[in-house]
């Protein structure tokens, strides 16, 4: 039996032979340190008994796969520890994500945070006592009656909507069996110490409204406590810029239950909003774009023939209009491919490149909803590009370069995703493979380095998929570029080609910011609330020491705004040291602080959130500094006075 290792090297072996086995035989330090195997791209055990020739990978903590066999175990170590603590609780579902790992429960009675640190006492007991972690199988029929003999409803829920004949897999450790597909680590002992319960929530049954409130139990594990203590650290640096939290005190959007998932933005938000769409049609502008409005509401015919009423309805919103079905967009491209449409084209027009700012709506489950980050409906800053086949290359490029130069501005890092067909797709495998090809062509001429997520395309072709890295290392995606033959096909789009017969574009679906509700929630996080100047919502504060020198100020404010900078007065009769805290505290860029010697010498005494103490200087030098400062669009770092 000849096995191939990563490195391509070849084992051979007589018999058959487990995978933990062949790490040993690797090295005693693998031996210790895998977690799972890859056995021909498939995830297994390491006590898969391998018995005929095939290709294995092992891997460990480092590797995700491996990461997230850890956490898994660990899952099961958590909801074992609270079986034994409250042994009437019935267990759902525990499975690895992310960050970490969760497992849904149902209590009898509810708990408190305080409990998790009982749990996380008896997680300890049970890594100590070694158990080693079994995996056996069971007839459909038996592994029902076994889980109802052991009172588990939600367990023999899933079981019965497992397909007849799937194969029933368990995972015993001492006392505690639970229902689980796996894979996991071979021990107890193998989870390690570095774990730690996070945080308590409440999650629907299945992650339906109409079903049972469970309590959902959030933890996390790696391989070191070095590594969870990194984590836990940026976990409490996340809290602090946590945008929801920001967004209240800062006075930019606000969330109510007359429109759950439905943002408000408030006056300084519509400020920052406004002050991204008017750079996005700047740069869009210079980029040879065009701007389009389409309607937020139109009939099915036209969402059938995109495919979203097959492929998207479920997500969409419904009404009827002189009893003809009609929708909520979800998307705004159906809308463009009406006003490509709406004239007769010639390749002399291509690429047309057209932009829309619109707001779409779609249904996201109550649960999922988060803030900014998760609403259900927002701005999308959506284009299509229409082009000709010998276009794609060139216009895939220019794309990538504008949305390169986008992150850029707000000092993101970002990873690059090629994201393939789907199951769930439409379109021939010529179409797929030539879009798919033209993706990858652009990627290697920008020189990108990317990775390759197989499967997760949208339904009408592959993506690029850009993944914004944030100041505290959390990663987002955001820009998309999405190649796509279908659509133009559907609506039967035509251009007259140089040979003066018809032809079919091809076009781009692409976004920069994506959601602008989410990319401005990932900005508050970003940048904690202290925004550059240039998008600071009020960019200067003008501080009068007494009300004996409002006039003063208030000529000064004047100026500003005359030279289009963003200002507020505090007309407050409080002390000069309240006031500046307070406008600290909302993260105001520049404080200008005026009083008789001021006022008597025509200056402003500038104290920033850069530099603190600046000194003096004359106003219209300030003026002029800070005009420079937004123009240039710079992010100025924090400097610390020695």
């Amino acid at each position: 039996m000849r096995i191939t290792l990563k490195d391509g090297s070849v084992r051979e072996y007589m018999q058959p032979v487990s995978i933990l086995e062949v790490a040993k035989d690797l090295s005693e330090g693998l031996g210790r340190m895998a977690c799972v195997g890859e056995v021909d791209g498939e995830t297994a055990d390491l006590r898969t008994i391998l018995d005929k020739d095939c290709t294995l990978n092992i891997l460990t903590a480092k590797d995700e796969k491996g990461l997230a066999a850890l956490r898994h175990s660990a899952s099961h170590v958590m909801a074992q520890a609270i079986k034994r603590l409250y042994p009437e609780a019935k267990l759902a579902i525990g499975p690895s994500i992310a960050d970490g790992f969760y497992y849904d429960i149902d209590f009898a009675e509810p708990i408190v945070a305080e409990d998790m640190e009982k749990i996380e006492a008896e997680m300890k007991k049970i890594v100590k006592e070694a158990l080693p972690i079994e995996r056996f199988t069971l007839p459909r029929k038996e592994a029902i009656a076994f889980m109802k003999e052991k009172e588990e409803p939600y367990k023999v829920e899933l079981i019965e909507d497992l397909p007849e004949g799937e194969e029933i897999s368990f995972y015993k450790q001492g006392e505690f069996t639970d229902l689980c597909a796996g894979p996991h680590l071979m021990s107890t002992k193998d989870v390690g110490k570095a774990y730690k319960l996070t945080s308590i929530a409440g999650a629907y049954w299945r992650g339906d409204e109409h079903n049972k409130m469970l309590t959902r139990l959030y933890a996390t594990a790696f391989s070191k406590k070095e590594e969870l203590e990194a984590y836990l650290t940026m976990m409490e640096e996340a809290k602090k810029r946590d945008h929801r939290k920001l967004g209240r005190e800062l006075g930019l959007f606000m969330m109510h239950e007359a429109g759950p998932g439905f943002p408000f933005f408030l006056p300084k938000g519509m400020v920052l909003k406004n002050t991204l769409l008017e750079y996005w049609r700047e740069i869009h502008k210079k980029a040879g774009y065009v701007e389009i409005s389409t309607p937020i509401i139109l009939n099915r015919g036209l969402w059938e023939n995109s495919g979203h009423w097959d492929h998207y309805k479920n997500n969409m919103y419904t009404t009827v209009i002189d009893e003809q079905d009609f929708a909520v967009k979800p998307m705004n491209c159906p809308g463009g491919m009406l006003v490509y449409a709406s004239e007769p084209r010639s390749y002399r027009d291509l690429p047309l490149r057209v932009g829309e700012l619109g707001l779409v709506h779609r249904h996201e489950k109550s649960g999922q909803l988060h803030g900014l980050m998760r609403v259900r409906c927002f701005t999308q800053d959506d284009a299509h590009i229409f082009m000709m086949p010998e276009q794609i290359k060139e216009e895939i490029v220019g794309v990538a370069r504008l949305i390169d130069s986008v992150y850029k501005l707000f000092g993101f890092q970002y990873h690059v995703e090629l994201s393939t067909r789907p199951e769930d797709s439409m379109g021939s495998d010529e179409d797929w493979e030539m879009a798919t090809e033209g993706l990858r062509g652009a990627l290697g001429e920008l020189g990108l380095d990317y990775v390759v997520n197989e499967g997760d395309g949208a339904f009408y072709g592959p993506k690029i998929d850009f993944h914004l890295v944030d100041a505290i290392g959390r990663t987002w995606q955001c820009g998309t570029i999405q190649l796509d033959f279908q659509m133009p096909q559907r609506f039967e789009l035509e251009y007259i080609g140089a040979d003066g017969e018809k032809h079919r574009p091809i076009m781009i679906h692409r976004v920069a910011f994506g959601s602008i509700e989410r990319f401005i929630g990932i900005l508050i996080e970003h940048f904690a609330g202290a925004f550059p100047t240039w998008l600071a919502p009020v960019q200067v504060k003008v501080l009068p020491i007494s009300d004996k020198f409002m006039d003063y100020a208030g000529q000064v404010t004047e100026k500003l705004e005359e030279a289009g900078i963003r200002t507020e007065l505090d007309t407050r009769s409080e002390k000069i040291g309240y006031k500046i805290r307070e406008a600290q505290m909302q993260k105001i860029p520049y404080m200008l602080v005026v009083g008789q010697k001021e006022e008597e010498e025509g200056v402003v005494a500038v104290r920033s959130r850069f530099l603190g103490d600046e000194g003096q200087k004359p106003l219209g030098e300030f003026i002029a500094a800070i005009k420079d400062e937004i123009a240039k669009k710079e992010i100025r770092e924090v400097q610390i006075k020695k």
